[in-house]
């Protein structure tokens, strides 16, 4: 059986496979000065970018969660893969031949592998597309054109029509030599008593794209009326793939234009993406088969820029009935989630934008998302309306409940115009409304459980402690940023810190973090030893957690100098870093000769001492400042 991957091969895929350009595919970067990138980090909820990518090093690291790695630790973490899954993967995207070591028994795998189910839906979706051209699938030809959708249209989102025989896309997979238990694990075919079917039978689909543009999963509508599924929509199963509560429809078409005019419309429907896209609004996206979510949010700021004063826009379009306004409820309790404003487009008669542009044409649909309003405004509005306002109780019973949305709002700069604007909507002092306000931001948002104590059981001997991984930096630190810099030099700069580091010793190395990474890199020859790829082999030869994830940081942390850094700029750190140690044992003598027999040979021994430290650190002082 084949055996593992071939050392010279796994560097020719780390070689290749630029990390920038791979993360890309699922962050938005932009440039952070000194080599570096910088973007919201899809591992943990962020709205400063605090996730650095540094391609020179191939390395990522985020300074907010802690999470950092090459790239192929990158696609492990973030699509679930294993290391050989991750390098298998990056080998075909980048054309590159793998060879195993014969003799090694393979690893044994849970389940088919991520390239092979997005191959089965790949292959899935060109057979799909080539079924609408069928006479089978005139129906669906008609339902695309009564809603303004031509061939071209068609052909531009990949739309495609799963035959009625329940069998045709199994097997013409098979035989394109995709196995049963592939297609199954894609959800693109079921096991029942009689043995396989397809999961899509006689239905309009749209294929649902990650935003790297690959085919994760299908959404189908019903055409025929004598379909044996009720529901209207079917989506994939929940897949290796597809998580839907993780997917936004029209994603892989709208990330480009969202990052480009930091403005997102979420819509409600596929053909609502087709039409916004069409009528020329293309950053247009829609959930998939549940309600606009927590997830969703987090997965469209990963392409909205925040690095704009978070003058960014998120515009919800709801139908103006009451499964609208339930919509506009739950999108305002998730606008926390976004740093961008807010906003809402509904039409005045309720058309959604599909619907909108059939009847009133493209420009419409843009007018619509223009004449947008606060999403404050409108969930006011909506909530206003269940109270009659003439009544002075359900005037009481409204500003209530409408003071918990003032409180609610995100950008507290706005509360009392908010306020002002609720008393007026309602017809009730100012006053009394800020009392209100006042109140609502007072309530307890729950109760906070006071945990049980319960003292330990004498007969029970105290668990053994697990050895603790050594604390990471605060970056943030004053007090050891030239250690932390003179690092960054280290790592990022070797060739030109060659000797000139080579004084240093670990007593100049304050934290213990810093410390036991300055010991594994003279451990390794210093930084006279370097060479290609000896970043990654510092990490991998960390002896603790944190060290390794301290080389990956600092291996993507931008250096502070603004020109490339020369010898005499090493050298003033170097120095610099020895001088603060003199500094140390200087306070240290001063300590012990106060505390000593002035007539004793101690004293005498501790006085030279000090002097010749004092002398050291003025020459270490001139050598920083360039002075010798």
């Amino acid at each position: 059986m084949a055996g593992r991957i071939r050392d010279e091969d796994i560097a020719a895929v780390r070689d290749k496979a630029r990390i920038d350009d791979v993360i890309s595919a699922y962050v938005t970067l932009r440039n952070a000065g000194g080599g570096s990138m910088k973007g919201l980090c899809p591992f943990h909820d962020e709205k400063s970018p605090s996730f650095n990518v540094n391609p020179s090093r191939q390395f990522f690291h985020c300074f907010g969660c802690g999470e950092g790695g090459d790239v192929f630790s990158f696609l492990m973490k973030i699509d679930g893969l294993s290391f050989t899954e991750a390098v298998e993967r990056l080998a075909e995207q980048f054309s590159v031949e793998l060879r195993r070591v014969d003799g090694g028994e393979a690893p044994q795998r849970r389940g088919p592998q991520r390239s092979r189910l997005i191959t089965a839906n790949r292959m899935a979706q060109e057979y799909y597309a080539a079924q609408l051209a069928s006479p089978d699938a005139l129906a669906a030809r008609q339902f695309l054109a009564g809603r303004g959708f031509d061939k071209e249209s068609a052909d531009r989102f990949g739309i495609g029509f799963a035959p009625r025989d329940g069998e045709a896309l199994f097997r013409h997979l098979r035989q394109q030599g995709l196995s049963e238990e592939e297609l199954v694990v894609a959800g693109l075919a079921k096991r029942g008593n009689r043995g396989h079917y397809d999961t899509f039978r006689g239905r309009l689909l749209w294929p649902i794209r990650d935003s790297a543009g690959d085919t994760i999963g299908f959404g189908a509508r019903r055409i025929f009326d004598d379909d044996r599924i009720e529901a209207k929509y079917l989506n994939t199963p929940e897949t290796p793939l597809y998580k839907k509560s993780q997917v936004l429809y029209g994603i892989d078409l709208a990330r480009g234009d969202i990052d480009r005019t930091t403005r997102a419309v979420v819509v409600e429907g596929y053909t609502d993406v087709m039409a916004c896209h069409l009528a020329g609004v293309t950053t247009a996206v829609a959930s998939c088969g549940t309600a606009f979510g927590d997830d969703h949010a987090r997965l469209l700021r990963r392409f909205l820029d925040h690095q704009k004063g978070g003058q960014g826009e998120v515009i919800f379009t709801f139908d103006g009935d009451a499964a609208g306004q339930k919509a506009a409820m739950k999108a305002f309790e998730g606008d926390h989630n976004f740093l961008a404003q807010t906003y809402v487009a509904v039409e005045a008669s309720g058309m959604d934008p599909c619907d909108l542009r059939l009847a009133k044409g493209d420009e419409a649909v843009r007018e619509l998302i223009d004449g947008r309003i606060p999403l404050y405004r409108f969930v006011l509005a909506n909530v206003l309306g269940r109270f009659d306002l003439d009544r002075a109780d359900s005037r009481v019973d409204a500003l209530r409940e409408a003071a918990g949305l003032v409180h609610s709002v995100r950008d507290t700069s706005k509360i009392e115009a908010f306020t002002r604007e609720l008393a007026s909507s309602i017809g009730v002092d100012i006053d009394e409304a800020r009392r209100e306000v006042r109140k609502a931001a007072a309530r307890p948002r729950g109760q906070r459980e006071t945990p049980v104590r319960r003292a330990p059981e004498p007969e029970t001997p105290a668990p053994v402690a697990a050895p603790r991984a050594l604390p990471m930096p605060d970056p943030r630190d004053p007090r050891i940023s030239l250690e932390r810099e003179t690092l960054k030099l280290v790592l990022h700069h070797p060739e030109v810190v060659a000797r000139i580091a080579d004084p240093l010793t670990t007593d100049d190395f304050q934290h213990p973090a810093y410390r036991a990474l300055w010991t594994l890199i003279a451990a390794s020859g210093g930084a006279s030893g370097a060479h290609t790829g000896w970043v990654a082999q510092l990490r991998d030869a960390a002896p603790d957690p944190t060290v390794a994830t301290l080389v990956v940081a600092l291996g993507v942390e931008p250096i502070r100098s603004t020109r490339e850094p020369d010898a005499a700029y090493v050298r003033s750190f170097v120095s610099r870093l020895q001088e603060m140690s003199v500094a140390r044992r200087i306070a240290d003598l001063t300590s012990k000769l106060q505390r000593s027999d002035p007539t004793g040979d101690d004293y005498r021994t501790l006085q030279a001492s000090l002097m010749e430290a004092e002398r050291r650190r003025r020459s270490l002082r001139e050598l920083a400042l360039g002075l010798q």
